[in-house]
């Protein structure tokens, strides 16, 4: 058992066909902590709108998280933008998991993170998540293609890879999209006086860290099968769970490459209306 004091996951979409729910179950059977945060997109309402898909596996997975909650670990949900609905009950505690529209962290050696699931900077960086893909269309292919190659690769015996992380590397529209929402909400972590963010939405786990702060995401249960943790000593790592689990990454001790000689990335697209309505938000 892999035991950490705090764990983050997101973007499950739980209800969708891309939900890779027996590596999570996996995941969840395998690791213990003392809070369990929720960050958004657990439960996929809009893919249900056109289709429900929701096998064992999937139940399987919203009982897991009851039980977690019920055998003393607190639970934080934060929903998304996909269980946008489940924001009407924020403040409220069902089945023994608290639903918050945003969460302060604070870690084990003191740092103060701010925990939202992300699809707030949409407006900031004026493109979505479906747009870094070249389209919904090609999304869904993208996804559908990912399933196919991972299904020929349990019949080789080979481990879980992400044909889909794959080919959006190699996007160069995608990994700029990526790096501007990564400096979005850095910068409203700085401005609102905090040490950093976590957040998910966008499906890109990682780490962005500056001379004031540090960005974390959590990646996504679709198409990399990632996990945010903070260990006893309050250092996060980044998990990557499938038949073979592996730190991903570790939090860099050092400012990333743009922010060194004093230098960082402009973004003057955060107003201070969008900076308070991040810090106005409901705890």
């Amino acid at each position: 058992m892999h035991q950490y004091r705090s764990v983050f996951i997101s973007d499950v979409h739980l209800g969708s066909a891309d939900c890779q729910a027996d590596y999570l179950l996996d995941f969840l059977d395998n690791v213990s902590c003392e809070t369990l945060y929720l960050v958004g997109d657990i439960v996929d309402l809009i893919a249900m709108q056109r289709r429900v898909h929701f096998p064992e596996s999937h139940q399987a997975v919203v009982r897991r998280f009851m039980a977690i909650a019920a055998a003393g670990t607190r639970v934080v949900y934060v929903p998304g933008n996909h269980d946008e609905f489940l924001r009407h009950f924020c403040g409220q505690t069902l089945a023994g998991i608290e639903l918050k529209q945003k969460a302060i962290h604070a870690t084990a050696d003191g740092r103060r993170f701010v925990v939202c699931h992300g699809d707030q900077f949409d407006q900031v960086v004026r493109c979505s998540p479906l747009m870094l893909l070249v389209g919904d269309r090609a999304h869904g292919l993208l996804l559908r293609l990912n399933r196919w190659f991972n299904a020929w690769r349990r019949l080789r015996r080979k481990p879980y890879w992400s044909l889909a992380a794959w080919v959006k590397s190699r996007i160069g529209k995608a990994r700029s999209f990526i790096r501007r929402f990564e400096l979005a909400a850095l910068t409203a972590a700085e401005r609102g006086h905090y040490d950093g963010f976590i957040c998910g939405h966008i499906h890109s786990a990682g780490f962005l860290r500056s001379q004031e702060g540090l960005y974390c995401n959590d990646g996504d249960w679709v198409e990399h099968c990632t996990a945010l943790v903070e260990r006893y000593d309050g250092k996060l790592d980044i998990l990557h769970w499938s038949e073979q689990p592996v730190i991903l990454a570790s939090e860099p001790a050092q400012p990333a490459p743009e922010f060194s000689g004093g230098q960082r990335p402009v973004i003057d697209v955060l107003s201070p209306a969008f900076i308070e309505s991040i810090n106005a938000a409901p705890k």
